[in-house]
């Protein structure tokens, strides 16, 4: 496929129309300014304090039912969850067990279904089934990496927002009562802080194949930045975190991102599926396929939805699509009322669960 072929493709994936190079252009102008709209930085809504506090678990957090008011009461400091958590099956109305809906077992899988907003019941870290060693274990045979993972998506999954920090040394963040993170961050050391080749402002699911959106100075000029990240890199882990650049066309969705979990596993490769923290969509169908996608291929899912449910505007800025930033202080709760340290802390745990099933 042609470079204009290839531009035409992901334009019209965006809702783009046109017969003409001029018009391809003016096109690829409007995506560009999409792009950038779309990764402008978060603006700081309250600022941690350097004072270590005891810690506010968010895995505990999500489970509390919402407050009717904007601000969360913050949940007494407990364990965080864990894959071996167990639950009662019919909750009674009020009782904290939201997130804690245990994964369905390989082999009755392909037999379960999802309500409509069942996916907000599953668990916010996830629980690793066996179809995860089978697919390590292909990677290890490829040559991939068991101590590399690679990022995903759109421009929230850059660096400078996403994990950055645990490559940058203790003076950029404090674990607090997370204390046995430290093993699954110095495991992935020099992931954290890498800038992947499939992560850039306004990424759909359609872009990953796409040659056009490839860094050529890296990339064949054939390979997709996802085909490329994955050559280069070789992960044993891959962060999946797609869907708020997708809400104009939701029925591309899912059949791109069918095509990125299958050759992820084709790969080696274990996707770790997020849902996204915005409901632009306005029927949360996105996480909800997110979710049933990640039950059918029996992939790991992060349900980081979930963890922010409980704070003020599900965790997002006035324009209710970037989140809330603050320092990943794990141990002041006022840090822990914000979107980004609760991304990165639940990212971490997501991380870890997936490695000491394979480790």
């Amino acid at each position: 496929m042609t470079d204009r072929a290839n531009l035409k493709a992901v334009l019209q994936v965006r809702g783009y129309n046109f017969g003409d190079m001029k018009t391809t252009l003016l096109g690829l102008i409007v995506l560009t300014l999409l792009c950038l709209a779309g990764c402008s930085p978060p603006t700081p809504t309250i600022a941690p304090t350097s004072t270590g506090l005891s810690g506010v678990d968010p895995v505990v957090l999500a489970t509390q039912a919402p407050s009717s008011t904007l601000a969360p009461t913050p949940a007494t400091p407990t364990q965080a969850l864990t894959s071996q958590t167990k639950l009662t099956a019919s909750p009674t109305p009020g009782q904290a067990t939201r997130a804690l809906v245990a994964s369905p077992t390989p082999a009755a899988s392909s037999a379960l279904t999802l309500a409509s907003d069942g996916w907000e019941r599953l668990p916010i870290v996830p629980v690793v089934s066996d179809q995860v060693l089978e697919i390590y274990h292909r990677g290890q045979a490829l040559g991939n990496n068991p101590k590399v993972f690679s990022k995903i998506g759109d421009c929230g999954s850059t660096p400078a927002w996403f994990l950055g920090d645990f490559d940058r040394g203790a003076s950029f963040y404090r674990l607090g009562q997370y204390q046995r993170l430290e093993e699954v961050i110095q495991q992935f050391h020099g992931s954290f802080d890498r800038t992947s080749l499939a992560a850039r402002a306004g990424f759909n699911a359609s872009a990953l194949f796409v040659p056009i959106w490839a860094d050529r100075s890296s990339c064949g000029a054939d390979e997709g930045p996802l085909t490329c990240e994955y050559r280069i890199n070789k992960p044993v882990i891959a962060f999946i975190m797609l869907g708020a650049n997708d809400v104009w066309h939701p029925e591309e969705f899912e059949p791109q991102m069918r095509k990125i979990i299958e050759y992820s596993i084709e790969q080696g490769v274990i996707p770790i599926l997020s849902t996204k923290a915005d409901n632009k969509e306005g029927d949360g169908s996105i996480n909800a396929t997110i979710a049933r996608l990640a039950l059918e291929y029996q992939v790991p899912l992060w349900n980081f939805y979930t963890a922010v449910d409980p704070l003020a505007n599900n965790g997002l800025q006035a324009d209710m699509v970037h989140l809330t930033w603050g320092r990943n202080l794990f141990d002041d709760p006022q840090a822990m009322k914000l979107a980004w340290p609760l991304r990165n802390l639940t990212a971490l745990q997501a991380l870890d669960a997936v490695w000491q099933k394979i480790k």
